[in-house]
């Protein structure tokens, strides 16, 4: 079955944000106001967790020169990445390549973030089972946060890989820590359209007939 267009139906505000939301790749350079980035860090804090544990820490980057140079440290990782899980899993190393090379082929100079104002590195205990489970539900509420304030997103799994690079001691992470994923936030220079969502891996089991 091919996927399909999901219309949303008008009056209510949260669904919209969620229909509106979109991955976006190229950012002006204006800067997020700090109150603004806070409702986004709030928004993320609110996510559930289990037992309350809430066990994401947030590392923030804004300078500019800093953001390029984790771009091109994990720019020169990622090959030697993909041939070590070449030789142990091909298919896998074949989707993330894949994955990342719309990220990789484009006409920035920051291929991993996208000329972002803001990178927030999310990062979980690496004991913590549900850690990569609970800091995606964490930042979906920041991507939908930011929408909600007219601000644009992008999740970056490829940030993940900042943890092989001679940089890494610069983002201030514990070694019990691992970094899930990135979110770049920023004014968006592009506004991609909606892409078709599929219907037919939704199964109801035991359905009970209405009326």
């Amino acid at each position: 079955m091919k996927p399909e267009t999901i219309s949303v139906k008008p009056g209510n505000e949260t669904i919209k944000t969620i229909f509106d939301r979109r991955a976006v790749r190229r950012y002006r350079p204006q800067m997020i106001d700090d109150d603004l980035l806070e409702q986004i860090l709030n928004a993320g804090r609110m996510a559930p967790s289990a037992m309350n544990g809430q066990p994401w820490k947030f590392y923030v980057v804004t300078h500019r020169d800093t953001i390029d140079a984790f771009s091109k440290e994990i720019i020169k990782v990622i090959p030697k990445l993909l041939v070590k899980m070449a030789l142990k899993h091909p298919m896998k190393a074949i989707k993330t390549l894949l994955h990342s090379s719309h990220d990789l082929v484009t006409a920035q100079d920051d291929h991993i973030f996208h000329g972002a104002p803001v990178v927030i590195f999310i990062t979980s205990p690496k004991d913590n089972e549900w850690g990569g489970l609970e800091t995606g539900m964490c930042a979906q509420n920041m991507m939908l946060a930011a929408r909600s304030l007219g601000l644009d997103s992008c999740p970056i799994g490829l940030a993940k890989y900042i943890d092989q690079t001679s940089l890494y001691q610069q983002l201030e992470a514990s070694e019990s820590e691992k970094v899930q994923l990135a979110i770049v936030f920023g004014y968006g220079a592009e506004s991609p359209s909606m892409q078709p969502r599929a219907r037919h891996t939704t199964i109801f089991i035991d359905r009970m007939e209405c009326c």
